[in-house]
C-alpha cells in the first residue's frame, strides 16, 4: 500500500510539474525528451564508433579459424595428409613402382647384374616412371580438420591509416556540432513558442479589458436610450463592435491552444499551462565580428575545411608503398585438435605492396581533393562575411523593433485615453457613438501592432542565440 501510495504521488508530481512551466524547465525536457534532439545525439553515438573502428584499423586482427572438411579429391587427400604429417612413400604411388621393380626382378631370375641391366633399359625405365600410382590418383576420402590463428598488422601506410582516424573523429565533432545547432533550433522555437504564449495571453488580457468597455458602453447606451438619448442603432453598433472584439479574443484563444499544443510536442509532454516571463527577452549587442566567430555554422565550415585538408593528406598516400606483417600458428588432423603440437606448424611474412601505376587516378584524386579544400576554403570566406551580415541585420531589427515598441506602447496608452474621453463625450451628447466606436477600433488596431512588434523583436533576439555556440567563446 505504501508503495502505491509513493508510486501515486510520483505520478502526480510528474503530472504536476507540466502546470505552470517555467521556461527553464522546457528548456531542461527539450534536452531530455525531444525526439530530434534524441536523435541527434543518437547520430553523435554512432559517429563516436565510427572513429573507434577507424582506430582498430592499426591494431592489426587476430582471427581464429577452424575448418572441418572431407574430401577424396587426389589434391586434397594428399594435402591433408601432408598438413597432418602423416604422409607415407604408400601415399606417393610407390606400391605401383615396386610391384613394376618387383617383375623385373622376376624376370631376372634373381640374376643382379641381368636386373640392373634391365632397369638400365630404357624401355623399362619408360614402363616403370609412366606407370599411374592407384593410391595417389585414388585415394580413400579423408577427414580434414584444422585449427589455426592468424595475427595480421599494418605497420607502414603512408599516413593513410593515421588520416583516416583523423577525419573520423573530426566527423565526430562535426556531429556534436550537428546536434549543437539541432538543439539550439529546438530551444529557440521552445523560447519564441513560450513568449508568444505570453504574448497572446496579454493580448487575451486586453481585450477582455475592451470587451467589459463594450458591454458598459452597452449599458450605458441603454440607460440613454430609456431616456431617450439614444437610438436603436446605437445598441446595434456596440454590439456588433463587441461581437467584433469576441471574436479576436476567440481567435487569440485558438492561437493559445495551438501555441500550447506546439510547446507540448517540443518538450515531448502535455503542456496545461505556463508561468508567464516577467519581462521582455533582454537583448546583449555584442561585436558583430565576436559573435560571427562563436556562431556553430562557421564552425561546421572551418571543420570542413580542416577535413578536407586531411583528405588531400590521405589521397597523397596513394603515392607511398604499404607495409604489412602476418602470423599464423596452428594444427590439422583428421581428428579434430588430435595431437595439436605434434602436428603444429607456423608461418610468418611480411609484405610490400607499392602501386606503382594506376593510369593517373593517384593524381587525378589528389588534385580533387585540392580543388574542394580551396572551394571549402571559398565556403568558409562566403560564410563568415553571410554570418557577419545576418547577424548585422538581426541586431538592426531588434534595435528597430525597440523603437517601434517604444512609440507603440505610448500610441496605445494614447489611444487608451482618445477612446476613454470620446466615451465622456458621448455621454454628454457631443459625440456619436459611430465615432466612440471608431476609437475603440484604433485602440485595438494599436494593441495589435503593438504585441505584433513585441513579437517580432522577441523572435529576432532569439534567432540570433540560436546562431551562436553558448559553449564557444
Amino acid at each position: 500500500m505504501r508503495k502505491l501510495l509513493l508510486i501515486g504521488a510520483t505520478l502526480t508530481f510528474a503530472l504536476a510539474s507540466l502546470d505552470q512551466l517555467s521556461l527553464q524547465e522546457a528548456i531542461d525536457l527539450v534536452k531530455s525528451k525531444n525526439h530530434q534532439v534524441k536523435i541527434a545525439k543518437l547520430q553523435e553515438r554512432i559517429a563516436a564508433f565510427n572513429t573507434k573502428i577507424a582506430k582498430s584499423y592499426g591494431q592489426g586482427a587476430l582471427d581464429l579459424t577452424f575448418n572441418a572438411l572431407r574430401s577424396n579429391d587426389a589434391g586434397n587427400a594428399f594435402g591433408f595428409k601432408l598438413q597432418a604429417r602423416e604422409a607415407t612413400f604408400r601415399d606417393f604411388g610407390f606400391s605401383d613402382f615396386l610391384g613394376g621393380v618387383g617383375m623385373a626382378l622376376q624376370f631376372a631370375n634373381g640374376d643382379f647384374a641381368a636386373f640392373s641391366q634391365m632397369l638400365a633399359d630404357p624401355n623399362m625405365q619408360n614402363r616403370l616412371l609412366g606407370t599411374a600410382p592407384h593410391d595417389l590418383n585414388y585415394p580413400k576420402a579423408r577427414n580434414h580438420f584444422q585449427t589455426k590463428l592468424t595475427y595480421m598488422v599494418p605497420l607502414y601506410t603512408g599516413e593513410k591509416l593515421t588520416m583516416y582516424q583523423r577525419i573520423s573523429k573530426a566527423m565526430e565533432r562535426m556531429s556534436h556540432l550537428d546536434t549543437k545547432k539541432i538543439l539550439n533550433e529546438q530551444i529557440y522555437q521552445t523560447k519564441k513558442t513560450f513568449y508568444d504564449i505570453a504574448l497572446v495571453e496579454e493580448y487575451i488580457a486586453k481585450l477582455q479589458i475592451l470587451k467589459r468597455n463594450m458591454e458598459r458602453l452597452e449599458e450605458i447606451i441603454k440607460s440613454f436610450k430609456e431616456e431617450g438619448y439614444a437610438k436603436d442603432t446605437d445598441i446595434l453598433e456596440v454590439r456588433a463592435k463587441k461581437l467584433e472584439v469576441m471574436s479576436y479574443l476567440n481567435q487569440a484563444k485558438l492561437n493559445r491552444k495551438l501555441a500550447y499544443q506546439y510547446l507540448s510536442f517540443l518538450v515531448g509532454d502535455e503542456v496545461r499551462s505556463i508561468q508567464r516571463p516577467r519581462q521582455d527577452p533582454p537583448f546583449i549587442d555584442e561585436p558583430t565580428e565576436e559573435l560571427v566567430k562563436r556562431t556553430i555554422d562557421l564552425q561546421k565550415v572551418d571543420l570542413a575545411r580542416k577535413i578536407t585538408r586531411m583528405n588531400v593528406t590521405l589521397q597523397r598516400s596513394g603515392y607511398k608503398p604499404t607495409i604489412g606483417a602476418f602470423g599464423e600458428y596452428g594444427s590439422a588432423d583428421n581428428v579434430p585438435l588430435n595431437d595439436f603440437f605434434d602436428k603444429d606448424f607456423y608461418t610468418v611474412g611480411a609484405q610490400l605492396k607499392w602501386n606503382l601505376f594506376s593510369g593517373g587516378r593517384t593524381d587525378a584524386q589528389v588534385q580533387k581533393a585540392k580543388i574542394e579544400h580551396l572551394k571549402v576554403g571559398e565556403q568558409y570566406a562566403l560564410a563568415k562575411r553571410g554570418l557577419a551580415l545576418k547577424i548585422q541585420q538581426l541586431k538592426s531589427a531588434i534595435k528597430s523593433k525597440e523603437y517601434d515598441i517604444k512609440a507603440q506602447e505610448a500610441q496605445f496608452e494614447l489611444a487608451r485615453r482618445v477612446y476613454e474621453m470620446y466615451v465622456e463625450k458621448y455621454k454628454e451628447g457631443l459625440e456619436k457613438i459611430s465615432n466612440v466606436l471608431i476609437k475603440h477600433s484604433e485602440e485595438i488596431g494599436v494593441l495589435l501592432k503593438l504585441l505584433q512588434s513585441k513579437t517580432e523583436r522577441t523572435q529576432k533576439i532569439f534567432e540570433l542565440e540560436s546562431l551562436i555556440d553558448k559553449e564557444h567563446g
